[in-house]
């Protein structure tokens, strides 16, 4: 009994460790350590409603802030003027242009985007937003952030794979 209960704990923190990180949940984690290899962030393949060159700018609406860093899995160290694109769903569930924009890293790999919280498609789906992130020598890598419902802000650091 006591073995069984401790299998099922441990599959919890596993499962609630996994959720945390496609949420883009961090609990107050310190930066990696100098020289480390930070464990890359995973990409979902693409979407259809991605169009290339959104517009450069970290405001497209109001009640919800993403921030976060970009960083090289190769040695965890910040990557300053990634280019972050980010496409969301209004608040009525349609994407378009409105809700599209681009922000390039600061010297310290961070990123900032202002949007209204992400809508629903009335399919199931939670709500979303969407990010390509690309910088020269690292692979282009497209993700999703899944907020909080309700929340105001959220955190989703990024670590890229370098190109081979």
């Amino acid at each position: 009994m006591v073995k069984r209960l401790r299998r099922l704990l441990a599959g919890g923190v596993l499962l609630a460790a996994g959720l945390g990180a496609l949420s883009g949940v961090t609990a107050g984690a310190a930066p990696p350590p100098s020289g480390a290899r930070c464990p890359l962030t995973p990409g979902d393949g693409g979407d259809p409603f991605y169009k290339p060159n959104a517009p450069v700018r970290s405001h497209v609406g109001t009640g919800f802030v993403l921030t976060g860093v970009v960083r090289s899995g190769i040695d965890c160290s910040v990557l300053q003027g990634a280019r972050v694109e980010f496409w969301l769903r209004r608040p009525d569930g349609q994407y378009d242009d409105a809700h599209r924009g681009t922000v390039i890293t600061d010297a310290g790999g961070r990123y900032r985007f202002e949007s209204n919280f992400p809508g629903g498609d009335g399919g199931g789906f939670q709500p979303h937003i969407h990010l390509r992130v690309a910088v020269p020598g690292y692979r282009t890598l497209t993700t999703v952030y899944l907020p909080r419902a309700g929340a105001a802000a959220g955190t989703f650091d990024i670590v890229l794979e370098p190109e081979v």
